[in-house]
């Protein structure tokens, strides 16, 4: 699958997917949800991190995954491609969403809303013991002021946050990785 959402992404253009490294951590973390539990991303894209997700949980039925799709047209071409049945791909701006579709083990926020807009409404959505897995965090990488600006900020906020503990991890996009802690939620 996989393949199938990177191929795609070439075919349509997309360059905004996450990097195989990214990817592969992903599906680890995906592997990792417990029976019953549910994954988020904000920011379907082209597919690429959604077919990370599904790879990670492989053949469990037992977990739900919601992706979150801003633009209409990707979120159909997403849709098209064939998802196990415990997936939902919704069209919707992640600002306006999250929050309002429960809790979750894992969360991928990897689009302006949820990510830069309305990460504390995020960050409330985490379950205790959940993660959230945030890529492009090398501040570096990006020339935009204003867009290097929120990421600093989102960075400062997940490093800051009384619930979580976070690791910074210094590779492909750069990644920094939040733990809710258990007992909190």
């Amino acid at each position: 699958m996989v393949l199938t959402a990177q191929a795609q992404a070439d075919r349509l253009g997309f360059d905004l997917s996450s990097e195989p490294e990214v990817g592969r951590l992903i599906a680890f973390f995906s592997n990792g949800v417990p029976s019953g539990g549910r994954v988020l991303e904000l920011g379907t894209g082209s597919g690429v991190g959604l077919a990370w997700i599904v790879h990670g949980i492989g053949e469990r039925t037992d977990v739900e995954v919601v992706s979150v799709e801003l633009d209409g047209e990707r979120a159909v071409q997403a849709q098209a491609m064939g998802w196990p049945e415990w997936v939902s791909i919704i069209e919707g701006d992640g600002a306006d969403v999250v929050g309002t579709l429960g809790s979750f083990d894992l969360i991928f926020p990897d689009a302006p809303g949820g990510k830069i807009f309305k990460l504390r409404k995020t960050i409330a959505d985490l379950r205790a013991g959940g993660v959230i897995l945030v890529d492009d965090m090398d501040l570096s990488r990006h020339s935009d002021p204003e867009l290097r600006n929120g990421l600093a900020t989102v960075k400062d906020r997940l490093l800051q946050h009384p619930d979580l503990i976070c690791a910074e991890l210094p590779f492909a996009s750069g990644v920094i990785v939040a733990r809710r802690r258990k007992g909190d939620r």
